[in-house]
């Protein structure tokens, strides 16, 4: 009785894999289409994947696709052995040949009849010179659907099937390796467990002791009356004394060892659960192409329903992502992917009017972009109409009437009001769009990812709509920071760089104080801005500690704000909930647990910016100066970078500074120091290099450093075995601060040059 069951349950499960394999073959072959426009392309992968589509397709019993994939072969065949090249009547075939696998495929659960293999197979075999079946055009209802489902005995529920994921082989070596790793450690710290009984046995032991020299010490202390036997008394009691001291010594000494490798062995623990927790992380990733693999025909579909030709692109497709993010994120996508052909491509009319190719074209790409999911819908359609946009934002309130002759709103502005709840700009109410929810729903979706949009005009034509997220649904790297006693996080992709600035060297620009910052090859004014002064003290003024500031600079399009707090505390990925309290959720996109259960916000970089051009004139008008700050308990830590390729010498070199206050960052050689460098996460104050490293030694890392405007002012100190007189002046002709050699390495000498370079 089970086997009607079981056919059915692997005819399941061969068609999730096949859903699954069939999407990544059309991926790469229309990425080899894409890459034949512009230059060459391998047409043996091409005809390799095409002959796996096909052998995929036989075992799912789908002879309509596999028939389409057997032609393609064929060509692929073909152009091999004659050394042709993909021409743009063979890549529109190819192309129709993929959408109509596709569309073949998406009736496996649905079936409609409307898609057909006819004109794919027409325009293949043309290309072959081959004549047409007549029977190769029968839609996928009429072959190649499963047959009708057998009854199932009473009582008996159909089993399902779980969702498949496909796992690298590297990547399950490497959490093997990791966990191996995990548990040797985990073993290797249940050795100083035996320890700590032993010592638990000493403890005993001393304590026994101690009560026996207890009563002796008593008697020795009873006066002259016991001094005819106090020579051999004494004797004794010092000798027990004597062996008592030993032992004590000795456990001060197993305790003084035991605590520093129960020191490193949480270390190495911690360490190697971090690795465990990671390497499960981007296991638990699966690619895009799962979720937004039938897009394309789904846009060129409701394409043809308003009559407008389209080719889909889809780019990067094969990243990976956590799976939760992808489904939050398959709604708003298929919204705007809706929206760009509604309000973004003109009727074909129209299209060759303005002398643009009659074809459509909408593109979704998926990128990886400072950590974060970049997620771009792009058309070359009309463009965003901003006097549209400002006229329903003025009938909405949300603008006041422009006077006649005034200037129009900044375009930032005016594209940003499209994410406001209920913004529409369609003149009608019809299938796709005007039914008063608009891009808000993109917008509400992208602040619970934690994440940001940005719709903005492509050039010469159309609009391209910009979604950032985190790639997992929860844990973010997060700059913690602290405004007025307050600890806030900044998401670290949002970050792009951190400022100490001189008071004295900030502006005023239009009564607010402004800093001139090099942003990519250009000066810009900064609004500087105390980042109490938006979290809740709105009179708060920017701090400042000798003569610095400390500062965030964020930016959100191409507007840029540098928010000053009191002191950066640490780097640290977290897990961040959602937080829905009014009045702060303006600004911040989730909250934290710190040590003791305090909670901390998180706070979105892009609201940030939003909120200080929304408010800058009340915030200006509070009159925010600068205060001077001198808290002793939150005095500037300094920051040191040591780089060596030696463990042994920075492990020393670490303890040295460590042990006079500062704080010490390790890199392993000169490539590793300049991305901590340019990174900007971390100020770092003095720089400590070797000169013989690998990739790049320590003379490259100071040129390196001396040619970014952004690093030149940092001091670099070289610290190496290369003594030889063209070697220090190579060293300081470079810009070194400093050039100690280890020949004659003394701790206080680099003490005293630090001390001078501070």
């Amino acid at each position: 009785m089970g086997a009607p069951f079981i056919v059915k349950d692997i005819r399941k499960q061969l068609l999730a894999a096949f859903d699954v394999e069939h999407r990544e073959h059309l991926h790469a072959i229309r990425g080899a289409l894409d890459a034949a426009e512009t230059g060459d392309v391998d047409l043996t992968d091409v005809f390799r994947r095409a002959h796996s589509l096909k052998g995929a397709a036989r075992a799912v019993e789908l002879p309509a696709v596999e028939e389409i994939a057997h032609q393609l072969e064929a060509l692929f065949s073909q152009l091999i052995d004659d050394k042709r090249d993909l021409d743009p009547r063979t890549i529109a075939a190819v192309r129709l040949s993929l959408d109509a696998i596709e569309d073949l495929t998406a009736e496996i659960d649905a079936p409609s009849g409307s898609a057909s293999s006819g004109p794919a197979l027409q325009a293949l075999n043309d290309l072959l010179g081959q004549p047409t079946p007549p029977t190769s055009i029968a839609p996928l209802e009429k072959q190649g659907s499963p047959p009708p489902p057998r009854p199932e005995p009473p009582g008996m529920p159909e089993q399902g099937v779980g969702s498949y994921l496909r796992v690298a082989a590297d990547q399950m070596e490497q959490l093997s390796s990791s966990m191996h790793q995990l548990l040797a450690e985990i073993q290797a710290d249940d050795a100083i467990s035996e320890d700590l009984q032993q010592v638990e046995l000493d403890v005993r032991g001393l304590r026994r002791s101690w009560d026996l020299l207890q009563p002796q010490m008593k008697i020795m202390g009873a006066g002259s009356q016991f001094a005819d036997s106090g020579s051999r008394s004494t004797g004794a009691f010092t000798s027990r004394l004597r062996a008592f001291d030993q032992d004590l010594r000795g456990l001060f000494r197993t305790l003084s060892t035991l605590a520093r490798t129960r020191k490193k062995s949480a270390w190495t623990v911690e360490q190697a659960a971090r690795r465990v927790r990671d390497d499960i992380d981007r296991v638990s990733l699966v690619s895009a192409e799962t979720v937004f693999g039938n897009f394309g025909p789904m846009v060129r579909d409701i394409a043809r329903e308003e009559e407008r030709d389209v080719h889909v692109r889809t780019i990067g497709l094969d990243i990976q992502v956590d799976r939760q993010v992808l489904q939050a994120l398959k709604d708003p996508v298929m919204h705007l992917l809706r929206n760009a052909v509604s309000h973004g491509l003109e009727p074909i009319a129209e299209r060759a009017a303005k002398g643009k190719p009659e074809r459509g074209e909408i593109t979704l790409e998926l990128a990886s972009r400072g950590g974060r999911l970049a997620v771009s819908v792009r058309d070359d359609g009309r463009g965003p109409d901003l006097l549209r946009i400002e006229n329903v934002a003025v009938e909405r309130g949300l603008l006041p009437k422009r006077p006649a002759g005034g200037r129009m709103p900044r375009m930032d502005q005016l594209l940003s009001l499209v994410f406001t709840p209920g913004f529409s700009t369609a003149a009608a109410v019809d299938r796709l769009s005007g039914r008063g929810m608009g891009l808000s729903v993109v917008a509400e979706a992208a602040r619970k990812l934690h994440g940001s949009v940005l719709l903005r005009p492509r050039f010469p034509w159309g609009t391209e709509a910009l979604l950032s997220v985190p790639f997992a649904a929860a844990r973010q790297p997060l700059l913690l920071a602290e405004a007025e006693g307050r600890t806030f996080g900044f998401p670290t992709y949002g970050i792009e760089r951190l400022l100490r600035l001189r008071s004295e060297s900030l502006e005023s620009v239009e009564g607010r104080p402004a800093a001139r910052i090099e942003i990519g090859g250009r000066d810009v004014v900064v609004p500087v801005v105390a980042l109490a002064a938006l979290t809740g003290s709105p009179n708060a003024q920017i701090p400042i500690e000798n003569k610095n500031i400390k500062a965030v600079l964020v930016s959100h399009g191409a507007r840029y704000c540098a928010f000053a707090v009191n002191a950066f505390d640490d780097v640290r990925t977290m897990l961040v909930s959602d937080i829905d309290v009014v009045g702060v959720s303006e600004i911040a996109s989730g909250t934290v647990m710190l040590e003791g259960e305090l909670p901390a916000l998180v706070l979105s970089p892009e609201r940030l910016v939003e909120h200080w051009i929304r408010h800058e004139s009340y915030l200006a008008a509070s009159g925010l100066g600068l205060a001077e700050w001198s808290d002793d308990a939150q005095k500037h830590t300094t920051t040191i970078l040591v780089v060596d390729d030696s463990i042994t010498t920075r492990t020393l070199e670490k303890s040295i500074l460590e042990a006079q206050g500062y704080r010490v960052l390790l890199s392993v050689d000169g490539i590793d120091a300049l991305n901590v460098l340019r990174a900007g996460e971390t100020i770092v104050d003095v720089v400590i290099a070797d000169v013989e490293m690998p990739r790049m030694d320590g003379f490259g890392l100071l040129q390196a450093v001396k040619a970014d405007a952004r690093l030149a002012t940092t001091p670099v100190i070289l610290m190496t075995s290369r003594a030889a007189p063209g070697d220090i002046r190579r060293g300081l002709d470079l810009g070194a601060s400093a050039y100690i050699t280890k020949q004659n390495f003394d701790q206080r000498e680099l003490l005293a040059t630090i001390g001078q370079l501070l």
